[in-house]
């Protein structure tokens, strides 16, 4: 009996065209439906770290407030300093959080704790009204998170800004202002003191944002922050789809 050419028995064990192409199509399928499930993973990762670092803020600005007689700390100097505002357009005023990172080295030594890390590649944590220096050395460590109460160096100080004033007044003060962008203040549970930097994507209201930046923030779909009472959250906003 004549025996088959070993090239042939070779043969038969080879894929063809179609078995490949269908292999391709497993695979591509597979991948869309695992791609999404991965982002939404890493985002996650993400925001658990910024949430972190928010935690260890907000414990910075107490551990301040408990060695400093219960104040704020007032250091319209250093945000002066550090370069006031130096766009046109929105936000009105500078909440850029650099001098905190400044003035808490005590506090809080680790300056990487001053950015999320989904801020350091992203359009948003870039934008020139997210990071600021923490001084005017050239090595200087940039902080991307943002402080509304401490946003101004007016003289004397706003009933929104809280340099130098106890918790109970500067909640008091806040609650007296009835602006509505502010919210329902019911005490420190309610008082936000750092948050991720954020552009609202409005019909009306902040119309002078920036179009490359409408609708961005760190982390799409809302933002990362903590208040005052060292409680941290991720809340959810329509008007930042983007990241």
């Amino acid at each position: 009996m004549r025996r088959p050419h070993p090239a042939a028995r070779q043969n038969n064990f080879a894929f063809t065209l179609i078995e490949l192409l269908v292999v391709i199509a497993i695979i591509a399928i597979l991948a869309a439906l695992l791609l999404p499930a991965l982002a939404r993973a890493r985002q996650k990762g993400q925001r658990a770290v910024c949430l972190s670092n928010l935690k260890q803020i907000g414990l910075s600005f107490a551990m301040y407030v408990s060695d400093h007689e219960g104040r704020f700390p007032d250091r319209r100097d250093l945000k002066t300093s550090l370069g006031y505002r130096p766009w046109t357009s929105w936000p009105p005023s500078d909440p850029r959080a650099g001098w905190a990172a400044t003035t808490f080295q005590n506090e809080c030594p680790n300056f990487n704790v001053w950015f999320c890390p989904a801020a350091v590649n992203s359009t948003t944590g870039n934008a020139i009204q997210s990071a600021q220096a923490t001084s005017v050395a050239p090595d200087a460590a940039i902080c991307r998170y943002w402080a509304w109460r401490f946003d101004r160096p007016d003289d004397p100080v706003s009933l929104e800004d809280f340099w130098g004033k106890t918790e109970l007044q500067a909640v008091s003060d806040l609650q007296s202002t009835n602006d509505p962008t502010v919210g329902t203040i019911g005490g420190a549970v309610d008082v936000e003191l750092a948050v991720d930097p954020y552009f609202p994507n409005t019909p009306t209201g902040a119309t002078t944002v920036p179009p490359e930046l409408k609708g961005r923030t760190i982390h799409g779909g809302g933002r990362c922050r903590v208040f005052m009472d060292d409680h941290v959250q991720f809340i959810r906003d329509a008007r930042t789809p983007l990241q």
